[in-house]
């Protein structure tokens, strides 16, 4: 095993690159797993913080990338010790980095939101990108066709290279991110990736593909039959590794809290207008109303009663009144200048002047 780790990789001048790949993989695990630690609340795991603002593991990714090349570009090619200890602080750093590749994709903290897995399929990358580097397969390189390394720029080695960036970008065009990158380093995967039909959700489907046209459900039929089982594979090892992405995205949580506050704005400025329309209504009468007891509203609610049967039996008679007034027969005319008649004698005493 010491033998060809030593004929692979030391012989080969990759030691460097194997203490990138080792302390990438290292400082992505153990920041998977403290970020997780975080979420459960554990005690001692704490997010870092300076005052109110939460420190993101990126900043420190950024610096120790910084620090890692800068110091590999300083070193000379002879220490190789110093060498592989500046690849090591790079691979920590860039581990960082990815690990929040989606924060920095989409400018918000969507760690723990779906979004969020665009950080784990960029470190899954790296890490492919990276395997294969060591195993001494070079992206489109010039050992794919047996040239020799002086010949590099060679007619032959140009075309090469021009029809696979061709056959890359149709590839990535057509939705297929995985066999695009690995195309460049095995190109035969990049003429399957072209001649394979896009999948229904890319630039080249929208283009190119009508939604009644055959290769549209081909495509449609090849994406729920194959596609979307490796896809929840793909989840699955993710939220092993990674932990779950379920949190509300951030700007739907913010929509939602902002909508909250909009309706208790809305019933507190109500609950204000109703204690100020209450309050004009006490300081415009002359005096406030005191409390009375059930008894006094049950006296005063007969009181009225009474008084309102009163009023409809005074109603009552002099409707009877007037109605016998109007039955009654009218009284004679008298002439105005005939004598009135004098009335007999009711017995008693003459009147005075009177004659007898």
């Amino acid at each position: 095993m010491i033998e060809m780790f030593d004929a692979r990789i030391v012989e080969t001048g990759r030691l460097p690159l194997f203490g990138f790949f080792v302390a990438f993989m290292i400082t992505f695990v153990l920041t998977r797993v403290n970020v997780r630690l975080i979420r459960s609340n554990v005690r001692w795991f704490r997010n870092v913080t300076a005052g109110d603002v939460h420190i993101h593991h990126v900043v420190f990714g950024v610096v120790l990338m910084l620090a890692g090349g800068v110091a590999s570009l300083a070193v000379p090619d002879a220490l190789v010790g110093l060498d592989l200890a500046a690849a090591v602080v790079f691979g920590m750093g860039s581990a960082l980095v990815l690990d929040e590749f989606a924060l920095i994709l989409h400018l918000s903290d969507v760690y723990w939101t779906e979004k969020g897995r665009a950080s784990v399929d960029a470190v899954f990358v790296a890490i492919a990108v990276t395997g294969l580097l060591l195993l001494g397969v070079h992206p489109l390189g010039y050992a794919t066709l047996g040239l020799d390394p002086a010949d590099s720029m060679s007619p032959v080695y140009v075309a090469f290279l021009v029809v696979n960036l061709a056959l890359a970008v149709l590839t990535l065009l057509k939705g297929k991110i995985w066999t695009g990158l690995i195309g460049l380093f095995v190109p035969a995967l990049l003429i399957i990736g072209a001649i394979r039909v896009a999948r229904p959700g890319s630039p080249w489907s929208r283009w190119r593909y009508d939604r009644e046209s055959r290769r549209y459900q081909r495509a449609v039929r090849r994406e729920k039959s194959i596609r979307r089982p490796l896809i929840r594979g793909k989840i699955w090892v993710q939220e092993f590794i990674a932990g779950r992405h379920d949190l509300i995205p951030p700007e739907l949580l913010q929509r939602r809290n902002e909508a909250t506050e909009r309706a208790r704005r809305r019933r507190l400025a109500r609950v204000q207008r109703r204690a100020a329309a209450r309050a004009e209504r006490k300081a415009a009468s002359p005096s406030r109303r005191k409390t009375r007891t059930w008894a006094e509203r049950r006296a005063e609610t007969r009181t009225r009663r009474r008084a309102v049967t009163r009023d409809g039996n005074a109603s009552r008679l002099r409707t009877r009144a007037a109605s016998k007034r109007r039955d009654r027969p009218p009284a004679p005319e008298r002439d105005p200048h005939q004598a009135p008649e004098e009335e007999p004698p009711t017995g008693g005493r003459p009147r005075a002047g009177t004659p007898t």
